[in-house]
């Protein structure tokens, strides 16, 4: 045994020790492992969006800090390859921009045309929240006094799904189609919703591809972070401590509904004969009664009860509230906090530690901020963004020579950020100095800085500070000619 067990098999992977005899496991491929079990976690994730206060609070502070009012185009044209001046591209980026508002700051380009696209962000990266994965479709329809056709059309992740007789299909999973090299080329889209009980179509797939024939424009934008190799469908944000969030909202109804019983303080009086008054239970107005079941008793607050002769009131105390509560419901708050990556003070938005430790806490949680909003920007804004911006050349609202006749030429017009909600402060006096010693030690940009600070973009600040010096210098000037 002493030469089998060597390295791992003395440890994690042992098979003798009896702390890991009990132990059941079984691991499968990404198919066995996430897809096979996608459904479930995402009607159980969205049920605790709807019913969990922790993991609503979760998800919506995630969407808050990560999207916020939205991410905002900033164009970054690359005029060294394209040629042109620093003036030309700043006058071709605000043209870009003021173009991109009047299709992206309407709810024209929704095909439901019920939101803009800023609240289109918020609501995919919700959905992304609780169902692991969103696919984006982009079709183009014609609108009366809109100029531009792109549309965007969301669809839930639970309609793209496996059509009937396709489950054998080693090619489709959860309704990603792929060829033979693992590409993905199709997705297959339900017309219904399979949760839905208003069906009244017969369900029908329809397969979009991936990618055009003829152009290889992108038809499909699908949103997910894969953990495994292979992997087709996202995971919902919550898999990992759903079974932690459903327990903790259980005890929290329950220490709820017992702190409720202990407040209602009911008096009974023993009397050596039945009181003319109604049973145990018809103290409370009929109105006001919430059960109608025959073994069921309501006790309402401050209630006087008489008892029929023979029978005695056991006063039974719940103790509560309960002093440990607080305690264990923080203890495992933590826990929920660090698989999220939301630290515990911002995911139950109580700060009460030092500066220090909060600004730490901050700053951590601003790391996974910043990867989900570069991966949502990457993902979903910049390939829209390419796809609009590509139709504004073509109709010839924007002037791109080249913009067709060569991809370098295409990917620097295309150049962008997206800037998203700033990070706040703790102390503004504190960050606002180490934020120009970065700057006068060439360790960052005030464009980077006045972002970072206030979310606001450092050349329209100071371009619009011109204009107000300009005119508090008029306004000083004609009182002075005044009292002269």
């Amino acid at each position: 045994m002493q030469i089998i067990n060597s390295g791992y098999s003395n440890y994690g992977a042992s098979r003798t020790k009896k702390s890991l005899l009990g132990w059941l496991y079984h691991g499968g491929s990404a198919k066995e492992d996430i897809q096979n079990n996608l459904s479930v976690l995402r009607e159980r994730s969205r049920d605790l969006y709807m019913g969990v206060p922790l993991a609503a609070g979760a998800l919506k502070t995630m969407r808050t800090n990560v999207v916020g009012r939205g991410l905002v185009l900033k164009s970054q044209i690359d005029y060294e390859h394209l040629g042109i001046s620093e003036e030309q591209a700043e006058k071709l980026e605000n043209d870009i921009e003021r173009e991109f508002a009047l299709w992206a700051e309407t709810t024209s380009c929704d095909i439901e045309r019920l939101d803009n696209f800023a609240e289109l962000q918020q609501l995919v990266f919700l959905n992304w929240l609780m169902s692991g994965d969103v696919i984006t479709l982009l079709p183009k329809t014609t609108r009366k006094n809109t100029p531009y056709d792109l549309r965007i059309q969301l669809i839930e992740a639970d309609r793209v799904c496996t059509p009937l007789g396709s489950e054998n299909n080693p090619n489709i999973i959860g309704g990603v189609e792929t060829n033979e090299a693992g590409e993905v080329v199709a997705y297959h889209i339900l017309n219904i919703h399979p949760l839905s009980d208003d069906c009244t179509e017969s369900p029908k797939w329809t397969r979009v591809k991936a990618y055009g024939e003829r152009t290889g424009r992108r038809n499909v934008l699908h949103l997910m972070n894969r953990e495994r190799i292979g992997q087709r469908r996202g995971v919902p944000f919550l898999a990992p401590v759903i079974e932690a969030l459903k327990q903790l909202g259980r005890y929290t109804d329950a220490e709820l509904v017992a702190a409720v019983v202990s407040g209602m303080f009911a008096v009974f009086i023993q009397k050596s004969e039945n009181s003319g008054d109604g049973d145990i239970g018809e103290v409370i107005p009929e109105s006001e009664q919430v059960s109608n079941a025959p073994n069921d008793i309501e006790i309402g607050n401050g209630s006087i009860i008489d008892l029929a002769e023979g029978e005695t009131a056991n006063a039974v105390s719940p103790g509560r509230p309960n002093a440990n509560f607080d305690t264990f419901v923080v203890s495992i708050s933590r826990q929920i906090g660090a698989a999220l990556e939301i630290p515990y003070e911002l995911l139950v938005k109580h700060f009460t530690s030092s500066y220090s430790a909060s600004r730490g806490a901050l700053l951590e949680a601003w790391k996974s901020f910043r990867m989900y909003r570069n991966w949502l920007a990457t993902d979903f804004c910049q390939p829209i963004y390419e796809e609009w911006l590509a139709e504004a050349v073509a109709k010839g609202r924007i002037k791109a020579p080249g913009f067709f006749a060569d991809a370098a030429i295409r990917k620097a017009y295309s150049g962008a950020e997206w800037n998203g909600p700033a990070q706040g402060l703790l102390n503004p006096v504190q960050e606002v100095t180490s934020a120009e010693l970065r700057v006068k030690n060439g360790f960052s940009t005030r464009s980077k800085e006045a972002q970072e600070i206030a979310g606001g973009d450092y050349y329209k600040n100071i371009r619009q500070l011109k204009r107000e010096e300009a005119l508090l210098q008029e306004v000083y000037s004609n009182a002075k000619n005044q009292k002269a």
